[in-house]
């Protein structure tokens, strides 16, 4: 992992932005920040995402007359171990450099703290194959996915980073 890929995992965490692209932003204000290569998806009228790669936002209207309004977006890390770096954003890549295949949550968390932000553990009953963690400043949670090693989960190799709309934000 790259000192650079590092740091966009701990600006995402610390702001609850991607690159100021918040989560209650408009399709056009993201696509502004992120570019248009992206796809496209919805399930219905009231319901869309758009797919920049490892990042995804989603935004939800009341019916198709009204605006689209921002309610989250994703990381999809976990993209990284079969995608390599080529999964993610071009204008990502310009400003952080080099991507690699794999996040190791405990040195991410380990530059958070020095950077004097904290991570609150989160119980989850699906722990210790999954642990969920929160910053509540920002208002992202960090899913993580052990891998096993002689019987013991001891990595966390993939992660999804989330980031939810606030009423206060």
């Amino acid at each position: 992992m790259t000192p650079h890929s590092l740091a966009f995992y701990v600006d995402v965490i610390r702001s609850g932005t991607v690159l100021g692209a918040k989560p209650t932003d408009g399709p056009d204000q993201v696509t502004a920040i992120l570019g248009s290569d992206f796809a496209e998806n919805s399930f219905d009228d009231q319901s869309m995402w758009r797919d920049y790669g490892m990042v995804e936002f989603f935004w939800g209207r009341e019916s198709r007359d009204d605006p689209w309004v921002g309610y989250h977006f994703t990381l999809q890390v976990h993209r990284l171990s079969s995608w390599g770096g080529s999964i993610v954003n071009r204008v990502i890549r310009e400003r952080y450099g080099r991507f690699d295949r794999h996040l190791r949550f405990d040195k991410l968390e380990r530059l958070l703290a020095k950077r004097g932000v904290r991570m609150e553990d989160v119980p989850d009953s699906n722990a210790p194959a999954y642990t969920l963690h929160w910053q509540p400043v920002s208002q992202v949670s960090v899913l993580t996915c052990g891998v096993q090693e002689r019987g013991k989960y001891v990595v966390a190799a993939n992660v999804l980073v989330t980031c939810m709309a606030s009423l206060h934000r």
